[in-house]
């Protein structure tokens, strides 16, 4: 298939021939320096269930300004599907990977005299057919010619400023449309506003709900050229003011004329000082700078691996664990509070704060991102995370009650548990900076609320079947089981030792809808009652996106315990085995988020992710192996459908780049990550102290299986790694085999259950 980012690639000669294997480490060798940016294709995730877009972004950026096909529909969920054939502009924020249909703010078109066809399917806005051919991406560039206009429109961002560069033929009726009133999916415009301050500049604000509902975004709109003159349309739609203007130009031919888009929670007046602080140089100046902020975030990982598939889904995954959370405030600390009232977003209420000492962000998808985006963070991202962490707080701070899924300074209360917890709790045993005391009280707190079936939770000891369509009674039991340990595990730390028990109780709570009987965890009634009948792959209310296969494994608290229940080490084995090759029948109906299927294990889903390394804890680490391998290989592709699932917001990329480092966080807010199965030679990551920790597949990748692995030289006798080690630096070493029996004649120690390794 035809690929469409940038594709010089530095082929690299093999830098160390493979040794036999032995616990002995290599020699260490010198890897030759190349521009990592041009190994980033932007477009995976665009087709199939990816959910991801194209556009112009910078690391953890408050813009995301993206092409937009304009229709409505599932599978334009981030704005742009690459089956499609048009676009009706570019608008200024997406998400990556979601399932949710919001944001899309401030589209801009630009148009002439050549073309005026209008359809239905994307509410009569001007529109142009492209071609793949004729359109590129690479981080924080974005382009693509407009066929029926003739005019090529190019991409780029700041920190808060999109930038766009569109160059025309010569035509006397060009002209560059915005238009507040675009929406798509859940997203709807409730008040819009532009006003013209000149004939070079525009301010004006969207106000919308959606999926996150009461989203304000100020913005401030300076063009390189002025116009001629204007037309200026506000108009109401369903109760709602939707304004929109066109700028009208007289254009030599390959006339260019750039676009300033500066964003604000607060006010035009922020909006403005992002442009005059961050967007006053030229279009080739900025893009430069992306590319150049874009290839320092990515040397913090560098491979050696001469397959350009293999680089470009290793770098494209690094690039898209970068897209969230965004940032939320203005130069100066300003930003819209999340003012929640019982999930109800009342006009008036909302008010302004300031973030003195730290970058506010938002966009923290947290069902998804604590099982590996957030672990990832705190491995190669030390300066982002206590900003990350000071966020959930002050989210705390303005609701009394720490986020379930927030943007745009709402909360959506999308998915389940209290994931911000074990987000908290990593970064606190990890050593991050913030304050303690008040994290606790926000972790307690948020576990302590009487909302979100929280009450019957704590009265009966797990929340019952209902009537609800989405009950998802066996899921949040088991989720906020999980997220109680976290707060026992930090209350223990802080001495809170009432606390700890308390909470260290209620983190078994999972055992009360274990049967016995058949050795599933099982929905119950209010009454105590298993439900029944009961088919474990069956997809229903009871268990969040997912059914009682993927669900039986999320115990990463006590895996020992789980062990036990199933019935002893050979049994949990056996079990497993059957997660991966009891494969759905023919028959079976199998819903949307169901994907990248392995029998019943599921990777374009979350709950799985951990279930290939729980092989670990059976000291049977070649099956680990051997499945983390398969997943690796089989469900990412340096494709547009190269995932396998949504990508949400850095989850499904995170866990690539540390499973194919040879890492994962089964549990993890404790402080270890479980040992895999590296993908590459060799891999040198920046812990950001100084101290690089260098990866080596030694014998070669080939080899399917790990004989052993050593720190330091030194081998280890476990199969896990600590935090602490790895942010020391150093070299850890995967001595690499062919048989699967030494992978597994050495018994191999796994985390303690009730320890934090800090």
């Amino acid at each position: 298939m035809r690929t469409h980012y940038q594709t010089t690639l530095f082929r690299l000669l093999p830098l160390w021939v493979a040794l036999a294997v032995s616990c002995t480490e290599p020699p260490a060798k010198a890897v030759a320096a190349e521009s990592l940016t041009t190994h980033v294709n932007p477009f995976i995730g665009t087709d199939g269930p990816g959910n991801t877009y194209p556009g112009a972004t910078l690391p953890f950026g408050m813009v995301q300004l993206s092409p937009d096909i304009g229709i409505p529909g599932w599978d334009r969920i981030a704005g742009y599907y690459w089956p499609d054939s048009i676009l009706s502009g570019f608008s200024h924020t997406h998400l990556s990977g979601t399932g949710a249909g919001d944001l899309y703010d401030i589209l801009v078109m630009p148009t002439n005299g050549r073309f005026s066809q209008r359809i239905a399917a994307n509410g009569h806005r001007p529109f142009s057919r492209y071609d793949h051919d004729r359109e590129g991406a690479s981080p924080g560039h974005y382009w693509v010619h407009l066929l029926d206009y003739g005019i090529k429109a190019e991409l780029t961002a700041t920190k808060r400023v999109g930038v766009h560069r569109y160059t025309f033929p010569r035509d006397t009726t060009s002209a560059i449309h915005v238009d507040l009133g675009y929406s798509l999916n859940w997203d709807r415009a409730t008040d819009t506003h532009i006003s013209v301050v000149n004939d070079s500049t525009i301010r004006g604000h969207r106000m919308s709900t959606g999926w996150a509902r009461n989203q304000r975004l100020f913005f401030e709109m300076r063009l390189s050229k002025p116009f001629k003159h204007h037309t200026l349309t506000e108009q109401m739609v369903n109760g709602s003011r939707h304004a929109k203007i066109s700028l009208h130009y007289t254009t030599g031919e390959q006339e260019a004329i750039t676009v300033r888009t500066g964003l604000s929670s607060v006010s035009t007046e922020a909006a403005a000082k992002a442009i005059d602080q961050e967007a006053l140089a030229p279009f080739d100046g900025l893009r430069n700078a992306a590319d150049r902020i874009w290839e320092e975030q990515l040397k913090k990982v560098t491979i050696t691996e001469s397959d350009p598939d293999k680089k470009a889904v290793f770098y494209t995954m690094l690039y898209q664990s970068m897209l969230a959370p965004t940032l939320y405030s203005d130069i100066d600390g300003h930003y819209k509070t999340a003012n929640d009232d019982q999930g109800a977003y009342l006009p008036g209420k909302d008010s302004v704060s300031r973030a003195l000492g730290f970058e506010r962000y938002d966009t923290f998808s947290l069902w998804d991102t604590f099982r590996a985006a957030h672990p990832l963070q705190t491995l190669i991202h030390p300066d982002k995370v206590p900003h990350f962490v000071r966020s959930l707080l002050a989210h705390y701070q303005e609701t009394q009650v720490l986020p379930v899924w927030s943007m745009q300074g709402s909360e959506t209360n999308i998915m389940i548990g209290y994931h911000a917890i074990p987000v908290i709790v990593d970064a606190y045993f990890k050593g991050y900076p913030f304050d303690a005391e008040l994290a606790y009280e926000a972790c307690k707190a948020s576990a302590m609320v009487n909302d979100r079936q929280l009450d019957i939770y704590k009265e009966k000891g797990y929340i019952p079947t209902g009537e609800q369509d989405e009950n998802w009674s066996v899921s949040k039991t088991m989720e906020y089981a999980f997220g109680d340990w976290c707060v026992a595990m930090f209350a223990k730390d802080l001495g809170k030792e009432e606390d700890h028990h308390y909470f260290l109780k209620r983190s078994e709570n999972w055992k009360n809808l274990y049967n016995a009987q058949n050795s599933w965890i099982q929905p119950k009634d209010p009454a105590g009652v298993f439900l029944s009948p009961f088919v474990p792959k069956e997809y229903s209310a009871h268990f969040c996106e997912s059914n009682a296969w993927h669900y039986y494994w999320f115990v990463p608290q006590d895996i020992p315990g789980l062990m036990a229940h199933t019935g002893g080490k050979a049994r949990f084995e056996q079990k497993l085995d059957s997660m991966f090759t009891h494969a759905p029948a023919p028959e079976d109906k199998l819903p949307l988020f169901s994907t990248g299927m392995i029998g019943q294990y599921a990777h374009g889903n979350e709950p799985s992710h951990h279930v290939a390394y729980l092989y670990n804890y059976v000291n049977r680490p070649s099956k680990a192996q051997r499945r983390i391998r398969q997943i690796l290989e089989g469900q990412y592709q340096n494709a547009p459908n190269g995932h396998c699932g949504n990508e949400d917001c850095g989850q499904m990329s995170s866990w690539y780049v540390l499973s194919a480092l040879g890492l994962y966080p089964v549990n993890p807010a404790q402080g270890v990550y479980d040992l895999g199965i590296p993908l590459y030679e060799k891999a040198v990551v920046d812990v950001g102290n100084g101290k690089p920790l260098t990866i080596v597949a030694q014998g070669g990748v080939e080899k399917p299986f790990v004989k052993c692995v050593s720190l330091n030289g030194k081998t280890l006798n476990r199969s896990y790694v600590t935090h602490r080690e790895l942010q020391a630096g150093g070299t850890l070493t995967f001595f690499m085999t062919d048989d699967a029996k030494e992978a597994d004649e050495r018994p191999l120690k796994s985390p303690e259950t009730n320890k934090v390794y800090h």
